[in-house]
């Protein structure tokens, strides 16, 4: 394996790691999280595990067709670039939240 190669893996595997740490975080938050923010995390999250594969209940809602709309909004948008993005926001989301502890 080169050595570039091997760095896009070991890149590609840190942000892997980072992503999972930032589902984990939001995912165990004990305080709401604005719908919007809510939304946008639903949506990256969607994008980087299924990317453009996208999927409709036949029986939406309006919540869940809210969801669907925020998720094909990011028709297109990388996994990698997802993933990152997710990340940002869970740590904005985050930090917001240690501030007012």
């Amino acid at each position: 394996m080169s050595k570039l190669s091997q760095k896009n893996r070991n890149n590609s595997d840190d942000l892997d790691e980072k992503f999972k740490t930032a589902f984990k975080k939001i995912s165990e938050l004990k305080e709401a999280v604005a719908p919007d923010n809510m939304l946008k995390l639903y949506a990256y999250y969607k994008q980087a595990n299924f990317g453009n594969k996208f999927s409709n209940n036949n029986e939406l809602d309006v919540r869940n067709a809210f969801k669907f709309n925020a998720w094909m909004q990011l028709n297109g948008m990388s996994v990698k670039e997802a993933k990152q993005e997710y990340i940002t926001l869970a740590n904005i989301i985050l930090n917001s939240k240690n501030l007012k502890s």
